[in-house]
């Protein structure tokens, strides 16, 4: 961190984790950041001040006589012509606020939930007496380089009971209330973009295909993104990036910016016809969903911004800090077995068993029961909130499969939903008051044959508690599969009506907050029709994201790419299914399913308990698990990279060690090559001064083809520095399309160096 040396200046230079933020300031509004990136270094006064003054904007014809800048809430008060960073109004009066700074603090701050170590944070705050409104902006430059940001607004209006407001009447009291109540339309974080951007990246998708790239030039004008579903869905951007045309994941300035929020929200791109560009980042709130009474205050959730040069830079910058918190996951992820596409309703104790056997012969580590094992529970059509065992299906209980399956020395785990209920469950007969709506006797929609559960209502948090408290009391569960299966429509609670994701958003973090405090050793995955709810607030509560329901390795090349864009591969459920996709179709080989799952938290989703699994099959699948187990701590503490190859049939992936002194790659054919054979292939990622042998490795090999000579490098390996391998590469491997092959970079012992900084 560099501070300025005289408290009178007006320049401020925050330095952590390889990353600069300078702000002007100057003025009695907002600061602004006028840089925010790579580290500038320690800068003079001279410079520092010379960096912020050339920054600041030129008057033109037609324009206002004191150009606006772009500010931490840019507001209209301050001539920001764009959109503003806070829409609200009391009944229509205090509409436009005008904030002065009236305290500047920069100190190091204090852990929080995302990481065990401190940052530099700047907590800046501001008012406006005339509006009756208090704003407090707090930005944190964290040690791996992310920029934080945090913005509080509280109404200082006084109230009804206070001397100055005391009224004659209840009703007129009641006025007064009404007229110092602040509705909040908007509050934003905002993120500046350098002039370079010219093309944003964001995601969107669909159930069984989330976060599917899409890319648009950055034109004047603004780009939004929005969530209306009640949690973020499954079209929902994990990001939005911007940066130079072109950008990639090797190179190329970009910037990105995430809220780490779970419940609806927008995102924005945003350029001024004066240049300015910028990212912004709010909770999306519907009318009257949020009210501040008299001295009450709303809190933005944290949004937080990364950098890079290339996409593998600014993604590396999330996982750092990821692993940097005090509860990330510190054992190695348990190669899990799931039950769903193995049996789906059919729940059988026999059945289970056989397919607990065969897991424990492969070496899983985890047996996961799905959905079906509750009071009535034979389809998805009923008896969600009825989180009790079903005594049809289990007349002994629980007890005897969860013996056993821990007598074969692995993990038991379990499916819940507990934010929803279905209209035919005697929760739903006993409580139709605790299910979200409209109002007036209406619900809403019917999705999944299922409607949502207001944890808003005390008494409704209070039942999924004690029944989830219950269930982990009794039983020797590790693990919970927590889903949620369905978007959130006129999700209304309270008599009349009024909005409520966000006080239910709030209302599930502070359930899992409390079941983990009670149970601190169960680990909880975050389902959500398979990706639809995947965050970093969240994530602050669970131990791994559902990456998708779909698990064709195809879909899932592109779904785990840019999942990665902010997850590590430890959090990220990576299942191995069966030879046909249960949704698309398609079939594929067992080295496929299982080489693009690898790098993952992986598992399988498959019944290797059928008559149709032979002995050679689960040999095969019990060398990938082998595999995956050995290169485990690799794959979940080093640095996931992509190669930016020119052909788009062909992928390259990998993960290099923190230290460079090994990588695991995989090369795969998608589809047919332009050429014949492919051209070479780059792996990224490795030291430049240093000599790898390069091997294809183990259970994957070249298949022959007709006329196919061996692969003259790939006998006995090959010797390379990191630079030769990331700039000119290897001759590709001639394969099928959907096929994969494994290569490893080691560096060779005589040129082992220390850490790399």
């Amino acid at each position: 961190m560099q501070r300025r040396t005289d408290s009178s200046a007006p320049e401020l230079h925050l330095r952590q984790g390889g990353t600069s933020v300078v702000l002007d300031t100057s003025g009695a509004g907002l600061p602004s950041i006028v840089h925010w990136g790579p580290d500038l270094g320690d800068l003079s006064p001279a410079a520092l001040a010379g960096l912020v003054l050339v920054a600041r904007p030129q008057r033109v014809s037609g324009a206002l006589d004191e150009p606006a800048r772009l500010t931490l809430l840019p507001l209209e008060s301050d001539g920001w012509q764009g959109t503003p960073g806070l829409v609200g109004s009391r009944a229509g009066a205090s509409f436009s606020p005008a904030f002065a700074v009236t305290d500047l603090d920069v100190a190091e701050s204090d852990t929080d939930t995302h990481t065990s170590t401190a940052g530099t944070t700047l907590t800046v705050t501001a008012d406006d007496p005339a509006a009756e409104l208090r704003l407090v902006v707090t930005l944190r430059l964290d040690p791996h380089g992310l920029l934080h940001q945090r913005l509080r607004l509280t109404n200082t209006a006084a109230g009804s009971t206070s001397p100055e407001w005391q009224a004659e009447t209840a009703s007129a009291a009641a006025a007064l209330d009404t007229a110092a109540t602040y509705e909040l339309g908007e509050l934003a974080a905002t993120f500046p973009l350098p002039h370079t951007a010219g093309e944003v990246l964001d995601t969107t998708g669909r159930h069984l295909r989330e976060r599917t790239p899409q890319r648009h030039a950055l034109t004047v004008g603004r780009y939004d993104r929005e969530s209306r579903r009640g949690r973020p869905g499954a079209d929902a951007s994990l990001l939005v990036a911007a940066g130079t045309p072109g950008f990639g994941f090797e190179r190329g300035l970009v910037h990105a910016a995430h809220l780490a929020w779970s419940g609806n929200h927008r995102v924005s791109v945003e350029r001024l016809v004066s240049g300015a560009a910028h990212t912004r980042l709010a909770e999306l709130l519907t009318p009257g969903e949020v009210r501040l009474g008299p001295g009450e205050s709303y809190e933005t959730p944290e949004a937080l911004g990364s950098w890079g040069d290339g996409l593998t830079q600014l993604s590396a910058r999330f996982h750092r800090l990821l692993r940097a918190r005090p509860q990330h996951p510190s054992t190695p992820r348990p190669v899990t077995l799931n039950t769903w596409e193995a049996v789906y309703f059919d729940h059988d104790l026999a059945r289970l068993s056989a397919l607990a056997d065969a897991g424990a012969r492969v070496g899983i580590e985890r047996f996961v029961l799905d959905d079906g094992w509750f009071h009535g529970r034979r389809d998805d059509t009923t008896s969600l909130g009825d989180w009790w065992v079903d005594e049809t299906v289990w007349p002994d209980g629980l007890a005897p499969l969860i013996d056993h399956v821990t007598g074969l020395g692995m993990q038991f785990g379990i499916w819940v939903e507990p934010e929803m209920i279905s209209p035919d469950s005697e929760l739903a007969r006993a409580h139709p008051d605790w299910i979200l709506g409209p109002g007036e006797g209406r619900l809403p929609a019917v999705a999944r044959q299922q409607q949502v559960l207001d944890l808003s209502n005390a008494d409704a948090s209070a039942y999924l508690l004690d029944a989830l408290d219950a269930l982990l009391r009794d039983h020797d569960i590790a693990y919970l599969k927590w889903d949620h299966n369905r978007d959130l429509l006129e999700a209304g609670a309270g008599s009349p009506a009024r909005p409520a994701v966000h006080e239910n958003v709030l209302a599930l973090y502070r359930l899992l907050d409390e079941l983990r405090r009670r149970h601190p050793g169960v680990e909880i995955e975050s389902c959500a029709s398979g990706g639809a709810r995947v965050d970093l607030g969240i994530l602050d509560r669970t131990d791994r994201i559902w990456t998708s329901d779909c698990i064709d390795p195809v879909e899932r090349l592109v779904n785990q790419k840019h999942t990665g864009l902010l997850v590590p591969y430890e959090l990220m459920g990576a299942h191995v299914g069966g030879p046909r996709s249960h949704s698309t179709g398609r079939r594929h080989d067992l080295s496929f399913r299982a080489g693009v799952a690898l790098p993952g938290h992986f598992g399988v989703e498959w019944d290797i308990s059928s008559s149709d699994v032979d002995d050679a099959t689960l040999d095969e699948l019990a060398a990938w698990i082998a595999v995956h187990k050995a290169n485990r701590e690799l794959l979940h503490t080093g640095v996931a990279v992509h190669a930016d190859l020119p052909d788009p049939g062909t992928d390259v992936r990998g993960v290099v060690a923190d230290d460079g002194s090994r990588a695991l790659y995989t090369f795969t054919q998608v589809t047919t090559s332009a050429s014949y054979p492919p051209g070479p292939i780059t792996l990224p990622g490795l030291d430049d001064d240093r000599e790898y042998r390069v091997r294809l490795a183990a259970p994957t090999d070249v298949l022959g083809g007709p006329g196919q000579s061996p692969l003259a490098w790939a006998l006995d390996g090959v010797v390379l520095t990191g630079r030769a391998l990331g700039l000119g590469g290897v001759q590709a491997p001639v394969l099928f399309p959907e096929q994969l092959v494994l290569l490893e970079a080691v560096a060779l012992p005589s040129l082992v160096q220390e850490h790399r900084s």
